[in-house]
């Protein structure tokens, strides 16, 4: 399983970009892959071809109407490992004793 964080945003749409954000995350929130959206992009869990289709289809949509996009990608593979996205602050919120803020 691998978790994928990413963030895509047009150039050249001016300085709020959320109307082209939402149809992406519409389409991750529709895919069934499990997902955290933050702040500065959105967090996939899954089997590599099923996260980065799901990053295909937001690029496929947002190239209709934008045409520069700019897209970063982080990716974090652990060998037989589900459940990370919650797992991992899990993790680290009890080795620290406290609850921490996160987006979920």
């Amino acid at each position: 399983m691998v978790l994928l964080e990413f963030s895509m945003s047009p150039l050249g749409k001016g300085e709020s970009v959320s109307k082209y954000v939402s149809r992406s995350l519409d389409i991750i929130d529709k895919s069934g892959v499990d997902y955290r959206l933050n702040p500065m992009g959105t967090v996939l869990e899954g089997e590599w071809d099923e996260v980065l289709g799901v990053v295909k289809q937001c690029y496929e949509r947002m190239k209709k109407d934008c045409p520069r996009i700019s897209c970063v990608m982080k990716v974090d593979y652990r060998k037989g490992h589900t459940g990370r996205l919650a797992g991992k602050v899990a993790s680290v919120e009890k080795k620290l004793k406290r609850k921490l803020k996160t987006s979920s």
